[in-house]
């Protein structure tokens, strides 16, 4: 008994360093493919853009999901799960990311002013609210996580877009706020803030967009 408790907490520790390990060598990918576009308007080839997303999303989305993965595979029993879930988890946001490839439109200052007002709003509706308590149970598949994910991030991951996907700095904003929205339990001192913040940033975009660092859109 001792032992088989050892070994789970040495395979759920393996777990959590291997997440860990495959979002911070997607972090130095997508950085190097960023600096390899640099400014480029737009979102590119299709495959540039699957490339881009697919390390963006492993970069951003696994380190808040380390709990899930690792309670998955405890849960089943089988470490091998690990890598499913993960997969599948992904799978989910790649999805989201061809449906924006589709649709994505170069924005104007206007645009993107608009998009960050509507994700503040998004923020603090129940839609928002139920998912971002759901990303919080543990117990379930990796698809199913990824769908709680998307509900509860789609409208940090489009402020995002029409910031532009190019820029680390952005993209290490709203990873910290994505990460501290997956591992802390709705809360009006958190969340609050967050929607003020990003009404705020929508508002001085329309304003004054110059103002806003790493803004790449057309002013």
């Amino acid at each position: 008994m001792i032992s088989s408790a050892a070994g789970a907490r040495t395979s759920a520790r393996a777990v959590v360093f291997a997440t860990l390990g495959l979002a911070a060598a997607s972090w130095v990918l997508a950085i190097r493919q960023m600096n390899e576009m640099g400014s480029m308007a737009g979102l590119g080839s299709l495959g540039f853009f699957a490339g881009l997303w697919v390390s963006m999303m492993a970069a951003m989305m696994l380190p808040g999901a380390v709990p899930a993965v690792s309670g998955h595979a405890r849960a089943t029993g089988r470490i091998q799960a690990a890598p499913v879930f993960i997969g599948s988890y992904l799978a989910v946001w790649v999805l989201v990311g061809m449906a924006i490839y589709a649709l994505y439109r170069p924005p104007s200052s206007l645009d993107v002013g608009v998009v960050a007002l509507a994700a503040g709003v998004y923020e603090l509706t129940p839609v928002k609210q139920h998912f971002r308590r759901r990303c919080l149970e543990r117990d379930r598949s990796g698809l199913q996580f990824g769908l709680c994910c998307v509900g509860s991030s789609i409208g940090l991951m489009a402020t995002l877009v029409v910031l532009g996907l190019m820029s680390v700095g952005w993209m290490a904003v709203i990873t910290a706020v994505v990460l501290a929205q997956k591992l802390v339990p709705p809360k009006a001192a958190i969340d609050v803030p967050v929607a003020l913040a990003m009404v705020g940033l929508g508002i001085l975009i329309i304003l004054a967009p110059s103002s806003v660092p790493g803004l790449m859109t057309p002013m």
